[in-house]
């Protein structure tokens, strides 16, 4: 008996001495500091974000066709009812949601890169504007950041103008992603809908368009400034027709958040990149980034690289219901020279050479 008590003491003492030893262990590892945790939250904001971007149209459309088929129908067919309603929503100014625009994750997204907003010239409340957004880059970060996000204060640099975004008229048809693009203040890139809100929502409205769209991502790569912009001018004849002066405005750095496969003109690849973004709106570019464990890794998120959005001085426009070509070439031709002039006076300062120049197609 006296055996087995000295033995079960020893395996207490034995027990005691291996907990201490583990908590000894477990307190000598270093806890996480807070800027670890900062990285680790930054780099789940972008993930969610790039997630929401490239997957979440598909998967509810998926999610919704599999429901049909299994006792929970009623949930897609109610919501296929709810889509019909409000069809026409997005062309009429959407559903902006104030939360979700300041939600807490933009700001851990803005400082992933980090994203910052530099304001050269006051907008008038009494006007509505539409902001040229250059260069399209990927997947547009710059334009999303500072003018669907609360994060880089657009509302605070620009008091009394509501900012919003447009995107292609596709995405408005995928289920629930819809939802979350009209909450952030994004709409379809139409004449009906930039009209709608140039005309019946009063003034301080500023609608920024990424003009280059998707032509212009396949030529996107780190060290290039080529924007395709000698042809687009449906922006100005719009416009010339609701009297909105013309913004420009550049993010700096955006070309430099992925690295791209850019095939040469008139290779069989660029072909069918172009044919399918005629047919789709938007052109399928081979890119790669960083991956989520490492930076040194590929894999399909950003490179955190800082981008500056610089918006420039509005160009007076004055309202025309029907522009002639003169004028509405006239216009163009101002706001280029607006353009390559912000181009050139901030360059240095964010992160280009005075020989850098930016090219026009």
């Amino acid at each position: 008996m006296k055996t087995i008590i000295a033995a079960c003491s020893q395996n207490l003492s034995g027990s005691r001495a291996s907990i201490k030893t583990a908590l000894r262990t477990l307190l000598a590892v270093p806890w996480p500091s807070q800027r670890d945790i900062g990285s680790a939250l930054q780099l789940l904001a972008v993930l969610q974000w790039v997630l929401s971007f490239l997957l979440l149209g598909i998967v509810s459309l998926l999610l919704l066709i599999y429901l049909l088929f299994t006792s929970l129908w009623l949930i897609p067919v109610l919501y296929l009812a709810w889509i019909i309603f409000d069809w026409d929503t997005p062309e009429k100014g959407g559903r902006r949601l104030s939360c979700l625009r300041r939600w807490t994750v933009w700001k851990h997204f803005r400082d992933y890169f980090p994203v910052k907003l530099v304001k050269t010239h006051d907008l008038s409340p009494s006007h509505n504007y539409i902001i040229g957004s250059h260069p399209h880059g990927i997947l547009c970060v710059g334009a999303f950041c500072n003018f669907i996000t609360g994060s880089t204060g657009f509302e605070e640099l620009f008091p009394g103008i509501r900012s919003y975004l447009t995107t292609l008229a596709g995405n408005f048809r995928l289920p629930l992603f819809r939802e979350y693009l009209m909450s952030g203040g994004l709409f379809p890139v139409t004449r009906r809908a930039i009209g709608y809100l140039l005309s019946q929502k009063g003034t301080g409205n500023a609608v920024a368009i990424v003009i280059g769209g998707a032509a212009e991502s396949l030529s996107c790569r780190p060290g290039v400034t080529t924007l395709i912009l000698k042809n687009r001018k449906g922006f100005v004849r719009m416009a010339l027709r609701h009297g909105a002066f013309l913004v420009p405005s550049f993010s700096f750095g955006e070309n430099d958040l992925f690295r791209q496969v850019v095939f040469e003109e008139g290779s069989w690849m660029r072909s069918i990149q172009r044919r399918f973004q005629k047919m789709m709106g938007f052109a399928p570019c081979l890119f790669y980034g960083r991956g989520l464990t490492s930076c040194r890794s590929r894999g399909f998120l950003p490179y955190a690289r800082p981008i500056t959005t610089v918006v420039g001085e509005p160009l007076p426009v004055p309202k025309v219901e029907n522009p002639s070509r003169e004028l509405v070439d006239r216009y163009h031709e101002l706001y280029i020279r607006a353009l390559l002039k912000l181009f050139n006076e901030n360059k240095t300062k964010y992160g280009l050479s005075e020989s850098d120049e930016l090219h026009i197609l």
